[in-house]
């Protein structure tokens, strides 16, 4: 690496001037070596900073941009959530396409082990880092975490599927509020009115995205919001099926659920069977996400789709893209659609 010492003793390295200029080290090498296009105000800003410490590029520094890893690193909140399974899976064959390798690391949803695998994927020189939920989700970015965010940054693209506040990260995220439009304006030409949410925790971005477009929805057709048709819980089967017991114990329960993914919709079906109800001529259910519990369920279920192959290409190609000093957009919204199954009907008069 070429180091330019100063008369303050300090050691200038390529990473320095990275830092100051805000980009990556690989970004800094495409400057110095030519060896791919760097958007013009990016690369004057990174020049500035090579001319004023007259920092020269030797052999070691022209062969910098031959030392990419062609490796992404995927930091997981739970990939026992078949949403992360198929992204991930997704992103896998997209990478491949593209001539990478991947990466996976399951962070069990704790902040400490994200920030461990960020460490590690630093010094394992990973093009890009990838970060599916975990903080990403929260609708509070957390402080500490953002810091560290940051500091990656500096010398790594960071792609994530949510958001993180204070962060030079990229986003392609799902817009959750036209999920819910779609799947509120589905079950009000339904005729329903009585509908339920269940499952997901409002301190995470997604859910609380989701009910504020619930409520707005249910204001929209003159329908009255009624409070304890939220039930708030988890993301997992048995979240979804105490939720549900509670809502089918009301003495005016509703005629439609709305589950807050696939496995928590798996749950409300087991308790609406317990109840000796029938879906969808008693009550109906839908749900997002639209993994292959969609198809395992009885009935099937209507759910949200993301259009997984196209949602992991665009990761990957964000991720590509960004790690070479290309231009990226900040945020990209991934368009829901709907998929029909059995599960939602005419509400019951």
């Amino acid at each position: 690496m070429e180091k330019v010492r100063l008369n303050t003793g300090k050691t200038i390295t390529i990473y320095d001037i990275a830092k100051e200029a805000g980009v990556s080290a690989s970004t800094v090498s495409r400057v110095l070596t030519g060896s791919a296009s760097v958007r013009q105000e990016k690369k004057q800003r990174i020049q500035e900073i090579i001319d004023k410490y007259n920092f020269k590029p030797n052999a070691l520094a022209k062969g910098l941009s031959d030392t990419a890893t062609n490796t992404i690193g995927f930091i997981v909140a739970d990939v026992r959530n078949p949403y992360y399974s198929a992204l991930f899976v997704a992103c896998e064959l997209a990478a491949e396409k593209a001539g990478y390798n991947v990466a996976l690391a399951n962070s069990l949803n704790e902040k400490d082990k994200e920030i461990k695998m960020l460490d590690i994927y630093l010094q394992q020189r990973m093009d890009a880092i990838i970060l599916m939920g975990g903080r990403v989700d929260d609708l509070i970015t957390d402080d500490a975490y953002s810091e560290k965010v940051r500091n990656v940054c500096r010398t790594t693209p960071v792609i994530v599927t949510g958001k993180l506040d204070k962060a030079p990260v990229h986003c392609v995220t799902i817009d959750e509020a036209e999920g819910m439009n779609l799947v509120m304006q589905h079950l009000i030409d339904l005729g329903h009115e009585k509908i339920a949410l269940v499952g997901g925790e409002m301190k995470v971005a997604s859910t609380y995205y989701k009910y504020l477009r619930y409520q707005e929805n249910l204001k929209k057709y003159g329908i009255t919001v009624q409070g304890e048709y939220v039930v708030n819980g988890g993301y997992d089967p048995e979240s979804g099926y105490v939720a549900t017991n509670r809502i089918l114990d009301m003495s005016d329960r509703p005629t439609a659920i709305i589950a807050i993914n696939d496995f928590a919709a798996s749950g409300a079906l087991r308790s609406i069977r317990e109840h000796h109800l029938h879906v969808p001529e008693d009550i109906s259910v839908i749900s997002f996400d639209n993994t292959y519990i969609t198809d395992l369920t009885v009935p099937k279920l209507t759910s949200i789709d993301y259009n997984y192959d196209d949602y992991g290409k665009r990761l990957i190609d964000t991720a590509i893209a960004a790690s070479k000093g290309e231009r990226v957009e900040d945020v990209q919204m991934v368009t829901p659609n709907l998929v029909l199954r059995e599960s939602t009907g005419p509400c019951k008069k």
